[in-house]
């Protein structure tokens, strides 16, 4: 198994920045896939951003593109979510989810951080 830790989350105004990290460890050699998704109140968990964890191709949600990038350290286990321009509709509860060889979904969870963007 891969045990994942989130963390950087916090209270920012509109327009500010944050970034998330996530440390990767266990089997870490099994992962495949790292991404960033992210669950509001009363909304479904919603997929915000990817990594591959050996070619480092990027995805982003419509709604992160432009202003969140993506990143790994192969060398530490970690990856993070640099987060700009913050609106408050990006408040949500932010998760870092591992999809690893042989799975065809995201089966590793964190226990996610809580990021806050006020008006």
């Amino acid at each position: 198994q891969v045990q994942l830790v989130e963390s950087g989350g916090g209270l920012v105004q509109a327009g500010g920045s944050l970034r998330l990290s996530c440390a990767a460890s266990g089997r870490t050699g099994s992962v495949v896939i790292l991404g960033w998704f992210r669950q509001a109140p009363g909304k479904e968990r919603e997929f915000v951003s990817s990594i591959t964890w050996s070619g480092g191709i990027r995805y982003y949600a419509d709604s992160a593109k432009g202003r969140f990038t993506i990143s790994r350290d192969n060398a530490k286990n970690m990856v993070y979510l640099q987060m700009n321009s913050l609106k408050p509709e990006d408040t949500a509860v932010y998760y870092c989810a591992a999809q690893i060889s042989g799975s065809r979904s995201y089966d590793q969870w964190g226990q996610g951080t809580q990021v806050t963007v006020s008006s």
